[in-house]
Formats: C-alpha cells, structure tokens, sequence
C-alpha cells in the first residue's frame, strides 16, 4: 500500500485535462454569478463497470442540461466516446447492470387530466450503442422500480423491487435485462409489505410490514437457508427510538447489522444474530451525533461505519481501505473525498472531491498509478468569490445546544445576513458545498444554517425537542442564530432575513410575522403555510400519521397572515407534490386582500424538490432572491 500512496502523490501535478468540451455559450465569455449558479451541473455522474473497462459518464451538452451519457474505455479515453441519451429522455443517472449493460434513470411529466406530476423512470440499453432500449414495466409507470442486488454472479438478470398489481404492496422479482422478462421472488402480503434486503448472494432475508392490529411497523428477517420469516422489532409510533435493518454480514450471514438506539440517546452500530436473538454489544458509536452506518464492499465484507459531523465522515477498520483513502486524502488535502465507483478489483476508482470552496470534481484514478480529470460539476462558478465556511454552536435562548453552517463571504464584517433553516424538519444539513449558502456569499451576505430543534442526527432528546413547537421554539433557535452572527460582528442587527424552502419556507413564513420582528424581510420557498392541510396529507401513510402528525402543532401562518410585518416574497412550483402550491396561492391571497408588501413568483413544471428545478427556474427564482435581498429589503 505505501507503494500506492507515493504513486498517488507523484501524480498530483499529471492530472490530465478535463474530458469534456465546455459548452459554446460559456467557453471564451464570462458568466453572471446568478447565471453560473443557475447553469445544471456539467458532469452530474460517473460510474466504472465491475471489470472497470469502461466508465459511464452523464454529462451536460447545453446549460439547461440536456444530458448525454458518454461510454468511455479506460484505456483509451482520449477515443471518441459512444454517446447516448439527450433525444430520447431526461437523463438523471447511471448504473452498471452488468459489464455490457447500463441501467439509465431519468425523469418524465406524466399527466393525469388536469394534473401533472414528475415521475422517475428506468430504462436499460447496452453500452455499446448498438442495442434497443428496454423500458421496465412501461405500461405502468406509478409501479416504481428499484434495484436491490445487480447479481453479479448472473450477468442476466437483476434482482428488483416494484409493485406488480398496484396493490400498495412491493413484490420482489428477477428482471431479464436481455428481454424483460420477470420472474416473483417474493410477493407482498399483509405480512410483508416492503424494505426489502438482500445478503450479498441476492437472497432476501430481510423485510418490514404494517401490523394494522398494533398500528406499528414490523420488521422480519430470516436465517440463511430458511424461508420462516422472524419477528425481529416492532416499531411503535408512540416511540420515537430509531431502529433500522442496514446490511447483513460476510462473516456470519446469520447476523445482520442495526442502526438503533437500543436505549441511547445517540444511534449506534449492532449486530443481531437471528437464530439467537441475541444483540452484540455496540460496535460504533459517538457522543455527539447518531451513527449513519456501516461501510460494506460488494461481498459483504465490513470495512468501516459512517457518521455525519461537519463532513459525512468514515471509521474504517480495513487496512486496506484506510491506506486507499490516506492516499487520496493526501492528494486532496482539505477537501472531502469520496470513492463514488469502483472496479471489483479497485484497479478503476472514481473520485469525487470537494469542499467549502470547491463545488466538486471527478477524477478517475487507473491502477494505483494514474489520474485523470473528468470534470469539474459547476465549472462556471467563480471559486474566488466563494465563501469560507464554519461548523459552529451557539446556545439557544434556553441554553440549548445548537450546531450551524455558517458561510463567511470575502472582506470583513459585518456582513447583511441571511438565515437558511433547511427543510423536513426531520433531517439535518451536512454541507460540503451548498449551492444556496454560496450564491449568497457570493453576493456578499453572511450565512448561517442551523441543524434547530426537532432536526435528526443528533439523538433522540434533540429530536423530539421540536415536537408540537412549529414557529415556536423552533423558530427560536433561527433567530437565536441570527443573533450569534449580531453579538459575533459578523452581521447588524438592521440587515437580517430568513431565506427557506419546505420547512424552510414555513420557517420563512413565521418569521414575517413575529412581533418585535428582527429580519428586514423573508422568502419563503415552497413552504408550508396551514398545518392543517399537512396533517391531513400525513392521513395517507398510516405510520406518519400516527407518529408525525401529534408532533405538528404551533403557529399555522395561514390563519394569522394580519400579522405579517416585513415584505415577504414567496416562491413556489405549480406542481409540487410534497407542498402543494395551494399553500403558497392561498397565503399570498390573503397578503393581497390586506395589502401586505410582497411578491410572488410561480415556477411553472418545478416540483418539490432541487432536480426539477431547471436552468429558467433558477435565472427566474436567483434573479428575484438576490434583486429582493438587496434592493425590496435594503440589505445592500
């Protein structure tokens, strides 16, 4: 391995030229900071075939996207690629199915009657060019698809899980991916209904289902060999303790590795041997923050566990694993590193790096020995503008503990600030590169992203904190944040707002009407502005409802919109699927017929989330963030 890390630093200064062409509009001119923000990432994903002689790259053809996949051979990337995609579909991502073939994801706008909706799709071609396209279950496109095992050891098939008659019950099936025929590997039931993992062998041995006696989830798992499904936990809403099946062990295929508090505040790592029943004792663990899980190669073999701090973070207990990323660490000092795809015999890796400062690229490192540059993901962001960023605590009015991202842009304080609540609120931020964080710095402003109350990763007690306090102590801890940039002089007291979307923009939503009011103005994204309508939407997973909806109550923004005292631009696509657009038309009527000082602006084809917000919807929606920051509330 030393042989391999001297290799690695010997190379720095030999990375190739990058293997794509820029596209014409943006080669020899400068671009707008909004613009380079606004323009899809260049290169959107990589991936090695297992035999790691050919890597499938999705790259960008235009600024709206337009994504093509280019099918390189690693030992002649200089060749002219085979090309496949843009014409036929809106190419998302890429999967080696086997070393011939690629499964291809993309999304499409389905409509139904009046309503239109983004659905994700799959399809399989091969990589040479030369074959059809095969459309898994093109007749039914709401039955989902996803691949649990690639089968290596069977170079036809794939072992999937979709919805085979629409029953809301996930079968498991063998998918020919020469001709798409199918063959039921395991049905859904009132038993078993879904989560479905396979060992390393493609066998699966693990499942939940609903038990609508108890109102629970029940989690199963069963030896290797047997087909008696075990009650291993049942998850009762009532109880908030995490507990999850994460991949079962090479070593002792009988036990398989849980992520669960087990009587902790923090998540850690376990293994639970099914014929026993009986636990190990915690093999992973931290004080701080719960664990994420554990780090397997494509065998099985256990090769460390992961966990989120600042950066999602690896404890690796392979020598080998750790000399590979010591090597790459070292080439890539200060910036998170990360093997996204690997040849099974690791002679082919693709690295991805990145950082505060760097919004990524990817590398592909052939034979220990050299690398190549594939690309860079924003290529047209002017990394000289970028913001520094700062993983901080600051303690909330009533002493609590809370951590933060904040952004620092170029020059010295104070800066006009923006807080950025991030959405769920069941998740947390973990920042490497934030696109919204650095737009703003790049602006000049000063951001700060608190991981408040009721965000998940840090154990159960700060987690339930939030429950029943939206717009309450929730909301709080922003503004507590808001004034640790004050009383730090990183920003004043008379250049603050909030910026959100999802709960983000729910947060926003609040924020413009408290009384003694400290931001100048807010936007809000996509938020949700009637708890009402979002408890009723919860009534659709009978789980959620019982575990989500007695945490959602405080402020209702729609039911106070008198209250409002700042401008407030509102933000939101006219097919969201997650918030409803009713949310943000029916605030902004009331904001019209009182008279409130605001904006809206309706992005038409955006859906919830960031991958159907394209090039137009970010000149428009950039464009109108920062005009609304610097001019409508004065900040600049």
């Amino acid at each position: 391995m030393k042989k391999f890390l001297l290799s690695l630093t010997a190379v720095t200064c030999m990375a190739s030229q990058p293997l794509y062409a820029e596209p014409v509009t943006a080669q020899s001119q400068a671009v707008s900071t909004i613009e380079a923000f606004s323009t899809a990432p260049l290169i959107r994903s990589v991936a090695v075939s297992s035999d790691g002689t050919k890597v499938a790259i999705i790259r960008a053809t235009s600024k709206e996207g337009d994504y093509v996949i280019e099918i390189r051979d690693t030992s002649k990337l200089d060749a002219q690629p085979i090309v496949l995609g843009a014409n036929r579909m809106m190419v998302s991502g890429v999967v080696w199915l086997n070393n011939d073939k690629i499964g291809v994801m993309f999304r499409q706008i389905l409509k139904d009657g009046a309503r239109r909706y983004w659905v994700n799709r799959f399809a399989i071609t091969d990589a040479d060019g030369k074959g059809d396209w095969l459309i898994p279950f093109q007749n039914n496109p709401r039955a989902g698809f996803s691949i649990l095992n690639t089968l290596p050891d069977n170079k036809d098939e794939i072992l999937v899980e979709t919805d085979l008659n629409n029953n809301y019950k996930p079968d498991v099936v063998r998918f020919n991916v020469n001709n798409g025929r199918t063959v039921s590997v395991l049905r859904g039931s009132d038993k078993i209904s879904g989560g479905y993992i396979s060992d390393a062998d493609g066998d699966v041995r693990a499942a939940t289902g609903w038990n609508l006696s108890d109102n629970a989830i029940d989690l199963y798992a069963r030896a290797k060999g047997d087909s008696d499904w075990k009650l291993v936990k049942q998850i009762s809403p009532k109880s908030r303790e995490s507990y999850s099946f994460i991949g079962f062990s090479k070593e002792n295929p009988d036990e398989i590795y849980v992520n669960a508090n087990q009587g902790q505040d923090k998540t850690g790592i376990y293994l639970y041997n099914i014929k026993t029943g009986q636990y190990s004792e915690r093999l992973f663990g931290l004080e701080n923050v719960d664990a994420d899980g554990v780090i397997q190669k494509k065998d099985g073999s256990l090769v460390g566990f992961g966990y989120s701090a600042k950066w999602p973070q690896r404890y690796l207990t392979d020598a080998n694993e750790q000399a590979i990323y010591d090597g790459l660490d070292k080439l890539f000092e200060g910036k998170f590193v990360s093997i996204i795809s690997r040849s099974n015999d690791d002679s082919v890796m693709v690295v991805s790096a990145s950082s505060d400062k760097d919004p990524g690229t990817y590398y592909l490192v052939l034979n220990k020995s050299k690398i190549e540059t594939i690309g860079s993901k924003l290529p047209f962001v002017d990394q000289e503008k970028l913001g520094s960023v700062k993983y901080i605590s600051y303690k909330a009015r009533d002493g609590r503990k809370v951590y933060a991202y904040v952004t620092l842009p170029k020059g010295k304080g104070p800066f006009p600030a923006v807080v950025l609540p991030h959405g769920g609120p069941w998740v947390r931020d973990t920042i490497v590169f934030d696109d919204w964080a650095q737009l703003l710095a790049s602006n000049g402003y000063v951001v700060i992203q608190p991981n408040y109350r009721g965000s998940t990763g840090y154990g159960i007690e700060h987690w339930t904190a939030g429950d029943n306090n939206w717009g309450l102590k929730m909301q709080d801890d922003l503004d507590d944040a808001a004034m640790y940039l004050v009383e730090k002089g990183l920003a004043t007291k008379d250049k603050l707002a909030m910026f959100g979307w999802s709960y983000g923009g729910y947060a926003a939503f609040a924020a413009s009407m408290r009384d003694n009011n400290i931001y100048q103005c807010t936007v809000a994204g996509a938020g949700v502005s009637d708890l009402s309508k979002i408890n009723a939407t919860l009534n659709e997973n009978r789980f959620l409802s019982r575990l989500q909806r007695p945490t959602i109550t405080g402020v209702s923004p729609l039911s106070q919109v008198e209250k409002v005292n700042v401008p407030i631009l509102v933000v939101h696509g006219d097919i969201d699927g997650r918030v409803p657009v009713a949310h943000s038309r029916e605030f902004v009527e009331k904001l019209k017929d009182l008279k409130k000082d605001h904006k809206y602006v309706e992005l038409v084809d955006a859906d919830h989330f960031s991958d159907t917000l394209f090039y137009e919807h970010k000149m428009a929606f950039y464009s109108e963030l920062i005009d609304w920051l610097d001019n409508k509330c004065g900040l600049k």
